[in-house]
């Protein structure tokens, strides 16, 4: 591996692990047993060090947002919102201190209000194809409402288990995905709730 892959994926480690506030790049450089000055060769600060993990990031989840989400029924929806929380749990140290990272970083910030605005989207398609098959019943205003809370529980939940337990743990994402469909179990026919009971006993 090039040394500046090296780079990026030791920041990204100790992003997750310390939190992105506490890492300097002498730290990334006394881990990487470099120098500073090659260091610095590779990237000019920490900015941008953050700037291309984020555009790693960024490039994940909007290749998982973009792609063919009109769930068929609950499995498909639990499928693809366990990748979600995959990717957040990779890039953990923008969830874990999202308002400080976003505060400091207006250009993360900027892109980051982007793609929360595409988990919406994609939370409403995936909403408005189950109710256009029957098998969710709700109103337009209540989807949109139903779409929100998704997106909040998810960009949140790393969070909440975070200050509740610790630490995270592969359970707590499966955990997470069940909240979120939790949310939209009230609304679903009883044929859609008997396979999210099933499914809930075979993850958790």
């Amino acid at each position: 591996m090039k040394t500046r892959d090296k780079i990026l994926h030791k920041s990204l480690e100790l992003f997750n692990e310390l939190g992105e506030p506490n890492v300097t790049t002498l730290l990334i450089s006394d881990e990487l047993e470099i120098s500073p000055g090659n260091l610095y060769y590779h990237f000019k600060s920490k900015t941008d060090i953050l700037t291309e993990i984020f555009g790693w990031y960024e490039r994940e989840i909007n290749l998982l947002l973009e792609s063919p989400n009109s769930a068929t029924d609950i499995e498909d929806q639990w499928f693809f919102l366990h990748l979600i929380f995959e990717n957040i749990a990779k890039y953990r140290f923008i969830y874990k201190d999202v308002v400080n990272v976003l505060e400091r970083y207006d250009e993360v910030k900027a892109r980051f209000q982007k793609i929360i605005l595409k988990k919406r989207e994609a939370s409403l398609k995936i909403l408005t194809s189950l109710q256009q098959q029957g098998s969710l019943r709700a109103n337009d205003s209540e989807l949109a409402a139903l779409g929100e809370q998704i997106v909040l529980t998810a960009t949140f939940w790393l969070n909440y288990k975070l200050i509740t337990h610790g630490e995270l743990t592969e359970d707590m994402l499966a955990q997470g995905v069940y909240q979120v469909i939790s949310l939209v179990a009230p609304f679903l026919d009883d044929e859609q709730r008997e396979q999210l009971n099933e499914l809930k006993t075979a993850y958790l």
